[in-house]
């Protein structure tokens, strides 16, 4: 009897799970059976791995053959299982010592002429490796770059399973043919699902770079001056906006540019951002790291579960997921249906969204920025004086009420988007500043407000709990007594009452206060309520 063991990963969501590869060889009818709850994508492994291991110029053992997966009560998917599978396998016929399979952990799909096909989700399967202890890993060679940014982590790249057994042996290791020059790399076929980028509204090109000459810049927005300092406390706090405005006055405009206003994200930041982008699909081949904020922008017609995660089986990342630490735009925000929207209440409050389906419960990470961009009427001429608008009022009320009030009660800054005039237009009003100069404003905003949050769990004001700004971080005495009387009148819920209060510490840091200041106050319920406080609308620039 021939017996030998390897790992692998399980992805479930956007976490993996290690499993142990067991490969037994027992006397009788030469027969393969593949035991440990796996699906019908791994079930078709057993196929491949024989022809890859036969072609590999490998002897397939002609043996009672069992392979098991354990743990054997988690879901197991996908073709990534078939290098640990193939090497279990020839451990178990003894072409390969099993003690030098052990340890490691395999991750790649076999193609039926041996050669190793890249498989999604390689970051957070070798994220979980590394968590569980393991220091050796193998992957198909097109994704070693993605898991080499797991530190700590030694990553074998390979070509071919024959290449793997030459390297395990100690033997002389084959050269693989490489595919003619100026061909299409069939190999890579295997990290984008057909159309995701163009499906998700991803901007192409954002995956690498400082990301500051990738976006539209804010200088190209005619006017609109209140809406331009709405998109700055946006970045600098990361506080979820709303844009109300007729056609053509610009909101989707605005909100393309919002990307370029936030800084690069952190080393930890930008492993989370990839570590989803390679579970959907859509990281870009030669780009394993995720420097900027992602920006996604779902048509109107998506549904609940493209929006917060879904599908067969195991839920997949949903367009919350894919906007995490970064921007997620719903243009003509009333044209989703009521179901969809209502469901991003709890990731706007938790930062992460938990999915149940019959396979299992999910947990995916969806800390994102909201924009939403809405007509006032179905004609979106309601606002605009002379214009005709000949819609009646009970169809304008209906409209307006698809945004429900817990959906805008989570939403901190509101801005009515006015029609752009003919001398702004002209550019006779000259340009307004460039997403640079904007930029650098909100990166030092920020870096105040997390000098500030040192040793605590939050780096940016939306985050912070309402009970520690009104305890640890107190405004002076009098400062509230503006949104204090708006909450008695029934203008402010308790909950918006701390989200005026950390949009005040986010102007504030913009302007370079140590506290929020009255005028700081009155901005934010401007913002908020968007009734005229006759505070100044522009922070942080030079009068």
């Amino acid at each position: 009897m021939g017996f030998a063991r390897t790992c692998s990963v399980a992805l479930v969501g956007v976490e993996g799970v290690v499993v142990e590869v067991q490969a037994d060889l027992e006397p009788g009818v030469a027969t393969f059976a593949l035991v440990g709850l796996p699906d019908k994508s791994l079930v078709e492994s057993r196929d491949r791995v024989r022809a890859a291991v036969v072609n590999s110029d490998a002897e397939w053992p002609q043996k009672k053959l069992t392979v098991g997966l354990s743990p054997a009560f988690v879901p197991k998917g996908g073709s990534g299982f078939d290098l640990a599978v193939a090497c279990a396998v020839l451990g178990a016929a003894e072409r390969i010592d099993p003690r030098a399979i052990a340890d490691l952990v395999l991750i790649g799909e076999l193609g039926l002429d041996g050669r190793a096909r890249p498989v999604r989700g390689v970051l957070p399967a070798v994220l979980a490796a590394a968590e569980a202890g393991y220091r050796q890993v193998v992957v198909p060679e097109q994704t070693a770059g993605e898991a080499s940014l797991v530190p700590g982590v030694s990553v074998l790249g390979v070509r071919s399973l024959r290449q793997l057994i030459a390297v395990l042996n100690d033997e002389p290791v084959p050269e693989e043919e490489p595919d003619g020059e100026g061909r299409p790399d069939a190999m890579l076929a295997g990290l984008l699902v057909p159309g995701a980028g163009v499906g998700t509204g991803l901007a192409p090109g954002a995956a690498a770079g400082d990301g500051q000459n990738q976006w539209p810049d804010l200088a190209d927005v005619a006017g609109q001056h209140a809406a331009r300092t709405a998109l700055e406390v946006a970045a600098a706090g990361a506080h979820h906006l709303l844009l109300q405005g007729p056609p053509g006055a610009g909101k989707t405009m605005l909100a393309e540019r919002l990307p370029g206003l936030l800084p690069p994200l952190t080393r930890q930041e930008s492993l989370e951002v990839t570590a989803v982008h390679s579970v959907a699909g859509i990281l870009p081949p030669g780009e394993p790291l995720v420097r900027t904020a992602p920006y996604c922008a779902p048509h109107h017609s998506a549904t609940m579960q493209s929006l917060v995660g879904g599908g067969q089986g195991l839920p997949r990342p949903g367009a919350v997921s894919l906007a995490h630490r970064g921007v997620l735009f719903l243009d003509e925000a009333p044209e989703f249906s009521a179901k969809a929207l209502d469901a991003l209440r709890q990731p706007l409050e938790s930062g992460h969204v938990i999915v149940a389906r019959s396979a299992g419960v999910v947990r995916l990470p969806a800390r994102f920025l909201m924009v939403l961009a809405a007509n006032p009427c179905p004609c979106g001429r309601h606002t605009l004086n002379g214009a005709g608008c000949e819609c009646p009022s009970s169809a304008i009320r209906r409209y307006q009420a698809r945004l429900s009030g817990p959906l805008l009660d989570r939403v901190d800054l509101r801005v009515e988007v006015d029609p752009v005039s003919r001398s702004d237009l002209l550019g006779q009003g000259g340009r307004g500043e460039t997403s640079e100069t904007v930029a650098d404003r909100v990166r030092e905003a920020r870096a105040r407000a997390a000098a500030r949050l040192e040793g605590t769990p939050w780096s940016v004001n939306s985050e912070v709990p309402g009970h520690e700004l009104r305890t640890r971080w107190q405004a002076a005495p009098g400062v509230l007594a503006a949104a204090e009387r708006d909450m008695e009148r029934g203008l402010l819920t308790a909950r918006g009452m701390d989200r005026v209060l950390r949009v005040a510490w986010t102007i504030a840091d913009l302007a370079g206060h140590d506290c929020p200041a009255v005028d700081d106050v009155a901005l934010a319920l401007q913002l908020r309520t968007g009734i005229a406080r006759g505070a100044p609308t522009v922070v942080g620039a030079a009068p």
